[in-house]
């Protein structure tokens, strides 16, 4: 369903996540909470962009003060950012098949 009324992704996004949000936005008919999630996802997605952005800069692991190999806060980060970001997906619906029974029931509001 398309919606007639343009909203503006969020500001603060980079523009590549912003074209995305508008796109998804586009697409979908979504109500305000949901483009609350698809706001958190859209950081979530900039969150892990720059966290492999400072991997590939500084690698994935630094050497401690006792000159064990420890793991950048950057890689948790992306971690975390990742899951983020796919759990908000999968909770808005925006998939065009449908989910495995396996999990959590998604929304159904925006088909």
């Amino acid at each position: 369903m398309k919606k007639s009324i343009t909203i503006k992704a969020p500001g603060h996004l980079r523009k590549l996540t912003q074209a995305w949000w508008e796109g998804v936005n586009t697409e979908y008919a979504l109500e305000p909470h949901h483009l609350k999630l698809l706001t958190l996802a859209a950081e979530s997605w900039d969150r892990a962009t720059q966290a492999r952005e400072a991997i590939t800069e500084h690698g994935l692991t630094y050497t401690d003060r006792f000159g064990s190999p420890r793991k950048r806060p950057e890689v948790s980060i992306a971690e975390a950012a990742t899951i983020a970001f796919a759990r908000l997906c999968r909770e808005l619906d925006l998939s065009e098949d449908s989910a495995p029974d396996n999990r959590p029931p998604a929304i159904r509001s925006n088909r």
